[in-house]
């Protein structure tokens, strides 16, 4: 089991206003140390934008580049992605990185409110999708989709129209899929041969049952405590493991528990706890 490591399990994030935002000599110094080997790059921006700087901040700790998480808008009829991913990919062949993790921006800030789809959205994005998937793979990365909160694929329905209309593989996020309605068990044994990655993600279901109801948003979630170290929540990750081993899955675990900060972490303890508790969680199902 390949498993790595994610900036958000540390509170760092790409919205505005998201709460206090821990440096990447910390947070990379903090991932090597509780004996992870690779890492995804976070969230635009917070690594340099350039690419030699972006490797050169990574292997200076001795992690491997998993990918990117990237925000796209890809349901406008009227904006072309490509470009912008393009651009991505060829920081890839400098800094590294394996996955283009996407996520269908609905072009505003912040994940609590969203507009809804037309059908000429909806075939804009599936198109874009298999564009997208397309042009990765002849850089030699894999396109997946992360189905996210507050993006315009949220809910489960969404997810299979998604992977039912285009090429595009799936990041399985366990939290996310979750909060918009998911039986993740269901969905992976559906879906398994296009996962590509896996982002785990352990959630209180009595927090996030919350979410599509409208009774809380998703920064009254994150704030409230709704994802927890592996093991601590509601979801299975060890029948998901076993579906995804006989799938013949071998790409990554990344962790990730989506917290806000208010300030530095003292110097001992902090997220770092959380994390490493994670980490020896889903070792052990290995």
């Amino acid at each position: 089991m390949k498993i790595a490591g994610a900036p958000i399990s540390w509170g760092v994030c790409e919205v505005p206003g998201w709460g206090y935002q821990m440096s990447p000599e910390r947070v990379l110094t903090e991932m090597k140390e509780i004996g992870l080997t690779a890492t995804e790059f976070g969230p635009q921006g917070w690594l340099p934008v350039d690419a030699e700087e972006r490797a050169a901040v990574v292997s200076r700790f001795g992690l491997k580049p998993v990918g990117a998480f990237f925000l796209a808008v890809m349901h406008d009829p009227d904006f072309d992605p490509i470009p912008m991913v393009e651009a991505e990919l060829r920081a890839f062949e400098i800094a590294g990185g394996e996955f283009l993790v996407l996520a269908a921006d609905s072009g505003q800030d912040g994940y609590d409110a969203r507009p809804e789809l037309d059908e000429q959205g909806w075939q804009t994005l599936f198109t874009n999708l298999s564009r997208i998937s397309d042009v990765c793979k002849s850089k030699g990365v894999t396109a997946v989709l992360h189905p996210h909160w507050g993006t315009m694929v949220q809910n489960v329905d969404e997810v299979e129209r998604v992977l039912d209309n285009s090429t595009v593989g799936l990041c399985l996020d366990t939290g996310h899929l979750a909060c918009g309605g998911a039986d993740v068990v269901a969905l992976v044994a559906k879906y398994a041969d296009r996962v590509g990655i896996v982002h785990a993600k352990d959630v209180r279901m009595d927090m996030a049952a919350k979410l599509l109801p409208g009774e809380i948003n998703w920064s009254q979630g994150i704030k409230g405590g709704m994802f927890v170290p592996i093991g601590d929540g509601d979801i299975d990750f060890a029948t998901i493991v076993r579906l995804l081993d006989q799938a013949g899955f071998d790409g990554y675990w990344v962790l990730e528990q989506d917290i806000m900060l208010d300030e530095e972490p003292p110097a001992v303890g902090g997220p770092i706890n959380n994390a490493a508790k994670s980490f020896e969680a889903l070792k052990a199902l290995a």
